[in-house]
């Protein structure tokens, strides 16, 4: 799989239950005729060459609930990463701020 970013929330409460939503992204040098490239536009994000492939995942269930581009191999893999390192994503989550990383235009 080829470089893959992680994005993730703060916690959140929705419902009534403490959950936390990552975001996977992966930059795509499209290798793809112009034709298969007009096509796929509506599937993925394209600038100049290049598509982005994302997956949104979710805590505490440990699952992919969405995603555009990658394989169902790669989704797997990605859950499995979630629930691996589920501990150290709440962690970090925990750790954000919302409002002074708004007010600090970070």
């Amino acid at each position: 799989m080829d470089e893959v970013k992680m994005l993730i929330s703060c916690v959140v409460e929705k419902e009534g239950r403490k959950i936390v939503r990552l975001s996977f992204l992966r930059e795509m040098e499209e290798r793809h005729s112009m034709e298969e490239k007009h096509s796929m536009e509506e599937k993925h994000s394209m600038e100049e060459g290049h598509s982005i492939d994302y997956a949104e995942g979710i805590l505490p269930e440990g699952i992919v609930v969405k995603s555009e581009g990658f394989t169902e191999e790669e989704v797997s893999k990605l859950e499995a990463y979630i629930r691996a390192n589920r501990k150290d994503i709440l962690k970090q989550a925990k750790e954000i701020n919302p409002l002074r990383n708004w007010i600090n235009g970070k």
